[in-house]
């Protein structure tokens, strides 16, 4: 399917025409496991921080910030600066695992940030360009270091795409991993939520590890996430969190966590693990620290460090510019207290969403961490699923009977929301969470048109869902 000159004149004008042009050619040749351009038709031509400029002229605001690699939204002057130098500077872009200065200033910026004590006894592997691969380096570096083979992960999980990291996730079509529970108030797995819910999740792990007849073998590892994101935006609670470091550090199990969408910031801390002040064995790491374009790597105890030379490789893993843009992007956040921004924004935000969640029975839940938010949708007009009694001095509210989850309300609100000029993700388990994903530097002002935004799509979507059903 040929542009054609009607289109191509008129590309730099930003017209319906180019759009509808581009997008029907996308749908006519890319394949159809294409999953964000069939919800989000738009054709980004300019962006800046949380704006973008579709062909059609339209401007939207994006809270979906390249699924969270954005931390910095989109070209930022300090990412653009350090991009252009690298550029202007003559250097190779891409040098597999040899050391240069762009590669140096990464890792020690990166090491800077990193949990208290841990960059003193660290190694640092850079693995191929996408987060899944860093996944799978950290699975193959446990069980090379420990000599067994089991990896335990959690319900709700997502790990990444390629195999490996896909049979650790929640969609896992065969077992090939153990599966543990991973605590959460609304839908809690034992029906009570809260601190006693967290506390049954932690008893179950000790018991699947302990009994002998259990039939998880002793692990190579444990990998979660200190925030679950398509999982439906949950927090781990801080106190379980530190009991899954103890029960793997109690059994010399090493524990993995997945910082890929947590990290630089994005939960109010530099690294999510930093709110329960434990420190991993193995930290996974991949979209914001490359500052928008392609960087992963993991960061692991010297001790787990056994791999013989080429065991993990990868031809594009010395991708200079993404090391120069995340050198830049993991500073700014750092001398900006951009997380420490993060963390007073996103309460303020949360704040307001329960205040929607109030006037809407059909917003289930509100929850979230710093600018990591998600608004579960749901069927009030369905029979609520039965929770057990909860007791008030766990701080729960045991009458809040969460009902079904709506999938379809949810892809409304998020059509509700384009029509808007606003940007969403959805997730969760039967994708019914609306997901906000703002880049750390996003405004007061900014952040009041997002949720104003986000208000009118919930009020038109539920006023239409009411229409027709």
């Amino acid at each position: 399917m040929a542009v054609t000159e009607s289109e191509a004149d008129s590309t730099h004008r930003g017209t319906p025409a180019v759009h509808e042009g581009i997008l029907r050619r996308q749908s006519a040749r890319e394949s159809a496991a294409r999953t964000y351009a069939r919800a989000l038709p738009i054709v980004p031509v300019r962006a800046r921080g949380l704006t973008i400029e579709g062909a059609d002229g339209r401007r939207y605001l994006d809270c979906l910030s390249g699924a969270g690699a954005l931390a910095l939204g989109h070209n930022h002057p300090v990412v653009l600066e350090a991009v252009h130098k690298v550029l202007d500077s003559g250097a190779p872009l891409s040098v597999l695992d040899l050391a240069t200065p762009v590669k140096d200033a990464f890792i020690t910026e990166l090491f800077r940030t990193l949990p208290a004590g841990f960059a003193d006894r660290a190694r640092v592997q850079f693995c191929g360009p996408a987060g899944t691969d860093a996944v799978e380096a950290a699975l193959k570096l446990v069980r090379a270091a420990t000599g067994r083979g089991g990896i335990l992960a959690f319900t709700g999980a997502y790990h990444g795409m390629t195999a490996g990291a896909l049979a650790a996730s929640g969609g896992a079509p065969d077992l090939q991993v153990g599966r543990l529970p991973y605590p959460q108030d609304y839908r809690c797995p034992f029906g009570v939520g809260g601190p006693r819910g967290a506390e049954l999740a932690a008893r179950w792990t000790e018991s699947v590890l302990d009994d002998p007849k259990s039939g998880v073998p002793h692990p190579a590892g444990m990998i979660l996430e200190p925030v679950q994101g398509e999982g439906g935006v949950i927090p781990a609670p801080d106190d379980w969190l530190r009991r899954m470091r103890r029960i793997t550090a109690d059994r010399s199990i090493p524990l993995i966590a997945d910082e890929v969408q947590t990290g630089v910031g994005r939960t109010g801390a530099f690294w999510a693990v930093d709110h329960s002040g434990i420190t991993p064995d193995v930290m996974v790491l991949s979209k914001a620290i490359g500052g928008s374009l392609p960087l992963a790597v993991i960061v692991y105890r010297e001790e787990l460090d056994v791999w013989q030379p080429g065991a993990h490789a990868g031809t594009f893993r010395g991708n200079q510019l993404a090391m120069a843009a995340g050198t830049a992007t993991l500073a700014h956040v750092r001398e900006n207290g951009l997380a420490e921004r993060a963390a007073t924004l996103g309460a303020r935000m949360l704040t307001r969403l329960r205040e929607l969640q109030n006037q809407f029975a059909c917003v289930g839940d509100v929850r979230g961490r710093g600018l990591m938010i998600g608004v579960e949708l749901v069927d009030p007009a369905s029979a609520p699923v039965p929770q057990a009694c909860g007791s008030d001095a766990d701080g729960w509210d045991s009458a809040k009977q969460p009902h079904p989850a709506d999938p379809e309300l949810a892809a409304a609100v998020q059509r509700e929301c384009l029509d808007r000029g606003l940007i969403v993700e959805l997730g969760g388990r039967h994708n019914s969470v609306v997901r906000l994903l703002p880049p750390l530097t996003i405004s007061d002002e900014q952040a009041s048109a997002v949720l104003d935004r986000l208000a009118d799509a919930v009020t038109a979507a539920d006023r239409d869902r009411r229409r027709t059903g």
